[in-house]
C-alpha cells in the first residue's frame, strides 16, 4: 500500500475517534503504517466499550473520563474476549496477534497519562490501567517457533532455486497463452523484487515504496525509510545486483511523461503507471512461490535472510543492522533457527558415549 493511502485510511479513522486520538496519532513519530494500524486498534477498543455497555456515546465523542476510570478487569475482559472470537477466516486470535493490540492501547495511554499536554498544559489523566496489563504468554519457546518457522524459510539454494523456476520454468509449465504476455510484461520487474526482498531482508513497504535515486547500485546500496520514518541504507547481496540491473536499465528507458512517479516499482492499472502496492507485491511472491510447491511470503523471505546471516556470523548485532531493527532483541529467535550447531555438540555427546562403552568405562 502507498504513503498516500495510508494517509487517506488514517484520516478516515480519525474521523471516528475522539480529538485527543488525533492529537496522539499527530504527535507520534510512528510510520504511516504503524499509525493506520494502531488507529484500527483503537476503533475496535472503542466499539468494544460500546457493546460492553461501558460508554453509551458515538466512539467519537468517548471522554478521557472512561478511559480514566477503566479497570484492570474491563481490560481483561477485552483481552479474552479478542482471545475467543473467532476472525474472517475463522480462526482465532493468537497470543502474539493480542499482544500487539496490548501494545497499541499501552501506547495511548501512555500519551495520555504522561506526553500530552491537551488537559491546560498537563496530561489528560494520571491512572494509567494498562500499566497493570501484562503481556500474554504464548506458551511457545522459541525453538518450537523457530522449528515452525525453519520450514517456510527458502535458506540456502532454496531462494536461487525459486527465482531459476520464476526465470525460466514458471512461463512454459505454468502459464496459459493469455497469463504468459502478462508475465511476460512483468518478468524482469518481479524477478528484481524478488532478488531485493531477499537479498537485503527489507519489508515489502520499504521496497514498495523506493524511489528510483534509493536503489545505488554502484555501491551495493538501498536507501528505505523504517519505521518511525526513519531513514536507513541497506547493503544489497552481490548475486542479486544482476536482477536489479536489468530492470534499472529497463526502468530508466520507459517514458517519463507516461510514468510520472519517481518510484523503481510500477505496476499498470487502468492504463496509467503508479507505484506498486505492497499488497501487489505479497499477491505476486504468494503466486511464484505457490507454484513453485513451497508457498512462502516476504516477510519469510526477511526471515531467510536473517538466519543465514546469524548462522554465518553469530553476530545478533549484524543481523538487528541489516533489518533495520533499533535493538537485538527482536532478532532473538533468528539465534534457534537452524539448529546445526546443537545438534552436532549432541552428535558428539552420543559419540563419545558409545566410545565410552566399547571401553568398558
Amino acid at each position: 500500500m502507498r504513503q498516500e493511502q495510508y494517509i487517506q485510511l488514517r484520516q478516515e479513522l480519525e474521523n471516528q475517534l475522539p480529538s485527543y486520538v488525533r492529537e496522539y496519532t499527530l504527535d507520534s513519530n510512528r510510520s504511516d503504517s504503524t499509525k493506520y494500524e494502531y488507529l484500527k486498534e483503537y476503533l475496535r477498543f472503542f466499539t468494544w466499550l460500546q457493546n460492553a455497555n461501558i460508554v453509551d456515546c458515538p466512539t467519537d465523542q468517548i471522554p478521557t473520563e472512561v478511559l480514566e476510570n477503566l479497570r484492570r478487569l474491563d481490560i481483561r475482559a477485552y483481552i479474552d474476549t479478542l482471545l475467543s472470537e473467532k476472525k474472517n477466516d475463522g480462526k482465532k486470535r493468537s497470543p502474539t496477534t493480542v499482544n500487539r493490540t496490548i501494545n497499541a492501547l499501552r501506547s495511548l495511554f501512555k500519551y495520555l497519562t504522561i506526553t500530552s499536554d491537551g488537559n491546560d498544559g498537563k496530561p489528560y489523566f494520571e491512572h494509567n490501567v494498562m500499566l497493570s496489563i501484562e503481556s500474554i504468554n504464548s506458551k511457545e519457546t522459541l525453538n518450537y517457533r523457530a522449528d515452525s518457522i525453519e520450514p517456510q524459510l527458502y535458506r540456502g539454494n532454496i531462494k536461487f532455486n525459486f527465482i531459476d523456476f520464476v526465470e525460466n520454468i514458471y512461463e512454459n509449465d505454468f502459464c496459459s497463452k493469455r497469463q504468459r504476455t502478462f508475465f511476460l510484461k512483468n518478468k524482469t520487474r518481479d524477478l528484481a523484487i524478488i532478488a531485493l526482498l531477499a537479498g537485503t531482508g527489507a519489508r515489502v513497504s520499504e521496497v514498495a515504496n523506493a524511489d528510483i535515486s534509493d536503489v545505488q547500485l554502484s555501491t551495493n546500496t538501498l536507501f528505505v525509510l523504517r519505521k518511525g520514518n526513519r531513514r536507513d541504507s541497506v547493503p544489497i547481496a552481490p548475486w542479486a545486483i544482476p536482477y536489479l540491473e536489468d530492470y534499472m536499465t529497463l526502468r530508466e528507458n520507459m517514458n517519463t511523461i507516461d510514468i510520472p512517479t519517481k518510484a523503481v516499482f510500477i505496476a499498470k492499472n487502468h492504463g496509467k503507471f503508479n507505484r506498486i502496492t505492497t499488497t501487489s507485491v505479497e499477491i505476486m511472491i504468494k503466486k511464484y512461490s505457490t507454484a513453485f510447491g513451497r508457498p512462502i511470503t516476504p516477510h519469510k523471505l526477511r526471515h531467510t535472510l536473517a538466519s543465514e546471516i546469524y548462522s554465518e556470523t553469530k553476530d545478533l548485532v549484524l543481523v538487528s543492522q541489516q533489518l533495520g531493527q533499533k535493538g537485538t532483541t527482536a532478532t532473538a529467535l533468528y539465534t534457534h533457527v537452524g539448529k546445526e550447531k546443537q545438534r552436532d555438540i549432541l552428535d558428539k555427546i552420543s559419540f563419545r558415549k558409545v566410545s565410552d562403552n566399547k571401553h568398558g568405562l
